[in-house]
C-alpha cells in the first residue's frame, strides 16, 4: 500500500529533472487512460472540454511546476481583452486594448526570458555588481503559448476572428496538451471552429496519426537522441579533441538532430490531435530539399515562420513600402525570430544570417526576373546546386544556434579549415558505426519523394489492427533498446 502511495504521489507531483514528454513511457501509459475515457465523453460537449483542459494543466504542470498559473493568467486577460475588442466601437480604444494584450503578453515573455540576459548585458558594460544576477526559472514553451494568444487578440482587433463566448474554450485552445510546449503555433480561426465539434475519428485519421506517431518516435527517440549523446554533443563539448572531418560531421549531424527532434515532436503533436479529431497543419516540409533560403523557410517550421511572416513582418509594412525598406523588415523580422528562440547573442547571430540571407536572395529576384522565389521549377543542376548550397548556408546557422560560445564556434570552424584530413574517414565511421549508419539513413529518409511516404501512410492506414499493433510495438521495442538511461528532453522545450 505504501507503494502504491508514493508512485501515486510520483504521478501527482512535479520533478524538474523528469518532464512528462511523448517519447516517454509514462505518458503513453496516462495516454491510453486519458483516451479511453475521451471516447466515452466524445459527444457530451462541456464535460469534453473540461477533461482535455484538466488533462493539459497536468501535462503542463508536470513540465513547469506551479508556472501552469501563468497558462490561467494568459487565458483569463486574453479571454477578457478579446472581448472587449470586439465590443468596443472606438478605434482608438480598440488601439489600445490589443497594445494591453500585447504589451502584457511580451512582458510576461520578456520577464522570463530575457531578464538574465539584460542582467548579464548591464553588467558587462557598467561593472559587475551594477544588476543583482536572479537565476529566473523559464517555464517550458512559453513562447508558444504567448504567441498563441497574441495572435487571438490581433485577429479580433484586425476583424478577422469573433472571440469566444466561453472562457473555458478558450482556455481549451491556449492549452491544448499535443501543442502546448512545442507546438505548432496553431491559430485560433483555425483551431476554434473545432472545438465544440463532435470529434469524428475516422479509420482513416487513425491511420494517418499511427504512421505520425510511428515517424515522430523514430525521429525522435531513435535518431535525434541517439546520434546527440553519441557524437554532436561530444564534438560541440571538446572539438579540439576531433579531427576538421568529425568536427564537420558533428554540424551535419546537428542538422539532423535538431530536424529530427522538432519535427519529431510536430508529427507526434499532429497525430495525437488527430486521434482526438482535431486537425494540425503541417509544420515541417522536408526543408533540406529547399534550394534557396527562402524556400527553407517555407519549409521548416512552418507555424512560426508564417506567424512572424502575418504579425510581424506584415506589420512592419512588409515590401509595401520600397526596396530598401523590405530588406530591413526581412532582417528586423528575422533578429527578433532569433531572440524569439532563447536570449543570447548566438541566437541573434543566427537570425540575422538568415535576415541577411533572405534579404539578399530578395535582390537576387528583383535583378533576375527568371528566377524562381521556391527554386521548385529550377533546371536540375541549378537546383541540385542550389540544396547543396543552401544546406551548407543553414548549417552556418546551425553551428551557431547550437555552439554554448562563440569561442566553440571558432573552434569548430578552426578544426574544419586546419585539421581536416578526409583520408581519416573511413577510419571515423568505422568508430562511430551506428552513428553514421542512423546519419545515412536520416538525410536518405529525408529525401524519399512525397510519394513514398503517402505510400506508407496508406499501408499503415489500410493494414489489419493486429498489424498496426505489432507496428507500434516494434517502434515501442526500437526505441526502448537505444534510448538512453536519462530523458531527453526536446530541444525546443528551451524556447
Amino acid at each position: 500500500m505504501k507503494e502504491l502511495f508514493e508512485r501515486l504521489a510520483s504521478l501527482l507531483s512535479y520533478d524538474a529533472s523528469s518532464p512528462l514528454i511523448f517519447s516517454s513511457g509514462l505518458f503513453l501509459f496516462l495516454f491510453v487512460g486519458f483516451f479511453a475515457l475521451y471516447r466515452l465523453m466524445r459527444r457530451t460537449t462541456t464535460l469534453r472540454i473540461v477533461y482535455v483542459v484538466l488533462f493539459s494543466l497536468y501535462f503542463y504542470y508536470k513540465s513547469s511546476g506551479i508556472y501552469f498559473v501563468l497558462l490561467l493568467l494568459a487565458a483569463t486577460y486574453d479571454y477578457m481583452i478579446g472581448y472587449s475588442i470586439y465590443l468596443s466601437r472606438s478605434p482608438r480604444a480598440r488601439r489600445w486594448l490589443v497594445g494591453a494584450s500585447v504589451a502584457c503578453n511580451l512582458g510576461m515573455l520578456g520577464y522570463f526570458k530575457y531578464t538574465n540576459f539584460l542582467t548579464e548585458i548591464a553588467n558587462s558594460l557598467f561593472g559587475s555588481g551594477f544588476l543583482e544576477f536572479q537565476n529566473i526559472f523559464l517555464p517550458v514553451g512559453i513562447s508558444f503559448f504567448v504567441f498563441q494568444s497574441m495572435s487571438y487578440t490581433i485577429d479580433i482587433y484586425r476583424g478577422q476572428l469573433r472571440p469566444l463566448d466561453r472562457w473555458i474554450d478558450y482556455l481549451f485552445y491556449l492549452s491544448f496538451f499535443p501543442q502546448l510546449v512545442a507546438g505548432p503555433i496553431v491559430r485560433a480561426r483555425d483551431f476554434i471552429p473545432q472545438i465544440r465539434r463532435t470529434p469524428e475519428i475516422t479509420r482513416e485519421m487513425l491511420g494517418s496519426a499511427l504512421c505520425l506517431l510511428l515517424t515522430g518516435l523514430f525521429k525522435k527517440a531513435v535518431v535525434s537522441d541517439y546520434i546527440a549523446l553519441n557524437f554532436v554533443d561530444r564534438i560541440f563539448d571538446e572539438p579540439l579533441l576531433y579531427t576538421g572531418f568529425e568536427c564537420l560531421m558533428g554540424i551535419y549531424g546537428y542538422a539532423l538532430q535538431i530536424y529530427c527532434d522538432f519535427s519529431g515532436y510536430s508529427d507526434m503533436a499532429i497525430g495525437l490531435a488527430l486521434v482526438m479529431g482535431f486537425r494540425f497543419p503541417k509544420n515541417f516540409d522536408a526543408p533540406y530539399r529547399s534550394a534557396t533560403i527562402t524556400e527553407f523557410w517555407h519549409r521548416w517550421h512552418i507555424s512560426l515562420s508564417t506567424w512572424l511572416r502575418d504579425y510581424l513582418y506584415i506589420s512592419l509594412g512588409g515590401n509595401r513600402r520600397g526596396r530598401l525598406r523590405t530588406y530591413l523588415n526581412l532582417l528586423l523580422t528575422m533578429l527578433l525570430g532569433g531572440l524569439w528562440h532563447g536570449a543570447a547573442i548566438r541566437f541573434l547571430l543566427w537570425g540575422a544570417l538568415h535576415g541577411v540571407a533572405l534579404a539578399l536572395h530578395k535582390m537576387w529576384l528583383a535583378a533576375v526576373p527568371g528566377a524562381k522565389v521556391a527554386g521548385r521549377d529550377m533546371h536540375p543542376v541549378s537546383r541540385l546546386f542550389g540544396i547543396l548550397l543552401t544546406f551548407h548556408l543553414v548549417c552556418l546557422g546551425w553551428l551557431v544556434f547550437r555552439a554554448d560560445s562563440m569561442q566553440t564556434a571558432e573552434l569548430l570552424l578552426h578544426q574544419i579549415f586546419t585539421a581536416f584530413d578526409l583520408s581519416l574517414a573511413p577510419q571515423v565511421a568505422a568508430g562511430y558505426r551506428g552513428v553514421f549508419l542512423l546519419l545515412a539513413a536520416g538525410f536518405l529518409l529525408h529525401f524519399v519523394p512525397e510519394s513514398g511516404d503517402r505510400r506508407f501512410e496508406r499501408f499503415v492506414t489500410d493494414a489489419p489492427m493486429g498489424v498496426q499493433a505489432a507496428l507500434l510495438a516494434g517502434m515501442i521495442w526500437v526505441v526502448m533498446q537505444v534510448k538512453s538511461a536519462d530523458i531527453q528532453p526536446f530541444i525546443y522545450f528551451q524556447f
